[in-house]
């Protein structure tokens, strides 16, 4: 079961962060696009507005793969020097109260979305609807939460401790 949810975060980790790959291409695309129109012409119209959004997305997205490589900072200086038991203990609380934490963050932001999809709320500049960017972030962070409630029960589980 722990071998299938493990491929399951995976699968969920990387194909979020072929998505964030494309919006983050998009960024550069617009932001081309703008610096050389406005050399030309006119700058493009709502770029700020859209970065921010972009970003956003980007940011929530790349979450649960960096989880998943390990890519954030970890200090192990201190825990290196505990028995293999505590270690694995401290790893696995460490992860189950971060899960908890984005899982929270998920459900809240999710809350938000909602409520900007009953009242209508638009962008300033473009007048857009931006609650997808909102249930997008929403989605990085329960990505996210998922990913580190695989790596609670794989802490807990794999005899193997880092």
């Amino acid at each position: 079961m722990i071998h299938f949810l493990d491929r399951a975060s995976e699968l969920v980790a990387r194909a979020l962060a072929v998505l964030a790959g494309l919006f983050l291409v998009s960024m550069m695309l617009l932001a081309c696009a703008n610096m050389v129109l406005r050399a030309v012409w006119v700058p493009v119209q709502g770029t700020f507005e859209l970065m921010g959004f972009l970003g956003a997305v980007v940011a929530a997205f790349s979450l649960a793969f960096a989880q998943r490589r390990k890519a954030h900072i970890a200090v192990g200086i201190l825990l290196s020097r505990f028995p293999a038991w505590f270690r694995r203990l401290a790893d696995a609380a460490t992860n189950a109260l971060s899960c908890g934490f984005f899982l929270l963050a998920g459900v809240e932001t999710w809350k938000w979305a909602s409520f900007l999809v009953q009242t209508g709320e638009v962008s300033e500049t473009l007048q857009i609807v931006y609650y997808p960017f909102v249930f997008a972030s929403a989605a990085g962070c329960v990505a996210l939460a998922f990913v580190l409630a695989v790596d609670t029960l794989k802490a807990l589980t794999e005899e193997k401790v880092a």
